[in-house]
């Protein structure tokens, strides 16, 4: 249950314009302090989770590994992904909160 939630914060993120994805928009959000969370693919390389995981910890922003990259893709309505973000701060408490029911 808590996942199809957090999915559908993720759709909703998407359809506001407010989840700029792949690693450049992602990167973006997180240097400018727009991320509320990042979501990373299960199936990104571990550079890749690394690279994100150590400057999001930096910053105190969560960090999360959902599902592979063609599954998160297809829940924003894009082609495969490795990372987005949710740059909406409420929309970013509920996925998280989601994600831990």
């Amino acid at each position: 249950m808590g996942k199809d939630k957090a999915y559908g914060y993720l759709g909703l993120a998407a359809k506001a314009g407010k989840a700029p994805s792949g690693e450049f928009q992602t990167e973006e959000a997180v240097k400018r302090g727009r991320a509320g969370v990042v979501i990373l693919a299960t199936d990104a390389s571990e550079n890749t989770k690394k690279h994100f995981k150590d400057m999001c910890a930096f910053r105190e922003i969560p960090v999360v590994e959902l599902t592979d990259k063609e599954e998160l893709g297809r829940r924003i309505g894009r082609s495969f992904r490795a990372s987005l973000a949710i740059t909406d701060q409420g929309l970013a408490r509920a996925f998280l909160k989601a994600l831990e029911a």
